[in-house]
Order: structure tokens, then sequence, then C-alpha cells
């Protein structure tokens, strides 16, 4: 995936209420926006969610190593998550950079000032540029679907187990330390909350949270909010993000979470995953 050189940072194009589209912006990045600190220390909730599954961790494949055939094997189908979801090409997805979460986060907005509001910065670096967990040591793939106004972009990747374990503790810190807080982009104020979202218990550790972004865009105030789910698999993990500007999509990422974590378990067990369902319990 293209990263911070000059790209294109997409508002999600969707038809407000008021009958305005939201334009894409264009954001020239020369050497990239700087972001924060790489770590937090290990939060209680971080301790709660690295629970072992009820299934234990698989031993992983025959090779020891997720391939860049199996991570493409693991990944969900439209069939696999709640509603009526449609699958879009690799490379439009591939290029969902939504502008309402650029900004630069006011660091008065907080009692432990630059370390908190450094997550947060890195929070929303990351929502944007689609690495959440950092950027993988080995395999990768990803898929997107859009539904109306919503997209959700599913990725399964390879990483330091370490590495991946820091970023599931980090983010278990967020709803705490990135609670509420402000960002300013070319002088318009975007107001940003962040919620605990609940996950079933399904790999060897997982977080989950929700993103509310609220502010202008072209005169009209408009909410972006996006379900976000990561899950860890030995030294594997998948990430869930969805929603869009009328809601959150809670159902769908949980669905997703649920098949696209039993796919990868069978990937990395050396076995084909099984068929995607016809209906949800």
């Amino acid at each position: 995936m293209t990263r911070r050189t000059v790209r294109l940072a997409r508002v999600l194009s969707t038809a407000l209420t008021a009958g305005t589209l939201l334009a894409t912006a264009a954001c020239a990045q020369d050497g990239g926006r700087e972001t924060g600190a790489s770590g937090v220390s290990a939060s209680p909730a971080a301790a709660r969610q690295q629970t072992e599954s009820p299934t234990g961790s698989p031993t992983g494949s025959p090779s020891g190593t997720l391939s860049e055939s199996g991570a493409e094997t693991a990944l969900i189908t439209a069939a696999d998550i709640e509603d009526d979801w449609t699958q879009v090409k690799d490379t439009e997805a591939e290029n969902w950079h939504d502008g309402l979460l650029i900004g630069k986060v006011d660091v008065s907005d907080f009692v432990s000032a630059k370390a908190d509001a450094a997550d947060c910065q890195r929070l929303m670096d990351s929502l944007f540029d689609d690495d959440l967990l950092g950027k993988p040591s080995g395999a990768n793939a990803l898929r997107g679907f859009t539904q109306d106004d919503s997209r959700l972009l599913y990725q399964v990747a390879a990483y330091d187990r370490t590495d991946v374990q820091d970023s599931l503790d980090w983010m278990a810190g967020l709803p705490q330390e990135c609670d509420q807080f402000t960002m300013t982009e070319n002088g318009e104020e975007r107001t940003v909350q962040v919620t605990e979202s609940d996950l079933p218990t399904v790999g060897d550790a997982r977080e989950g949270v929700r993103v509310s972004v609220r502010g202008p865009v072209d005169g009209t105030e408009a909410t972006l909010t996006l379900s976000v789910a990561a899950v860890r698999v030995g030294d594997n993990a998948i990430t869930v993000t969805a929603g869009g500007l009328d809601d959150d999509e809670d159902d769908s990422v949980e669905s997703a979470v649920k098949l696209g974590t039993q796919r990868l378990q069978d990937v990395l067990a050396g076995k084909s995953p099984a068929a995607s369902p016809s209906q949800f319990d």
C-alpha cells in the first residue's frame, strides 16, 4: 500500500441529509505527518484481554509461517458478515483514506499532556493509514466491502509477536487516555470520542474500540463513526475497521471477527477454511 509521500485523503463519499456530497480531499504529505509514541505500558484492560481463548493457540501452518497465499485464503467474504455488503476491488480498498481522520491533536485537552496526546495522535494517524497494529513483518492481505454509505476494511497479516501484543496493549488504554479530545486541520476543529467496544472471546488476545469524529465537511457538520477490532492469533492478527457517516457497524464487525478468526486458525493449522455460512444465528 502506498504510504505517506503525496497521497489522497478521501472523505467518505456520502450524501448528507442536507444534500451535500462529501468531496475527496487532496492532502500533499511532504515527508509525512508526525506520529506519536510507538507504544505505552499495558493497562488493566489489556491484562484482561490477554487471556487464552477456549480452544487455545493454533500450532501454526506446516511451515510455521503465514504465507501470502495463506493470508489471502484467510480473508473473509461478503457472506461472512452481517447485512448486505458488497466486495470491492483490492485497489479501491487500498485507497480508502478518510479526510475527517486528519488533524493535529490538541495537547491542552489532556491531563498527562504530551504522553496521552501522542497516543491519540498515533490512533488517528494509524486509522488514516490502515496500519493500526503497525507494519507487518511478513505476509499480509486486505479486502474491502461497501454497504450503502458504510465501508468495511478487513486485513490479515503476520507480525512480530512482541510488536503486535504491544499494539493490543496500547489499544486497551485508548478509551481512558483518549476519552474525548479536539484536533485541528486547516483551522477547522474536530471533536473525537473513543470508547471501548466488546468483542467475542476468540483468538489469543483481542481489543476493540469505537471512534467517533465530528467536524465540518464542505460547511456542513458530519460525524464519522468507526468500529475497530483487532485479534491476535499466534504471531498473526486480523484487523477490522467498519463504519461511515450514518452509524457504527458493530454487528458486522462481530461477525467478521468470529468467522475471520476461525478462518485464520484453519489456515495456520493447514486446513481449508469452512464454507461461508448462508445465515447467522
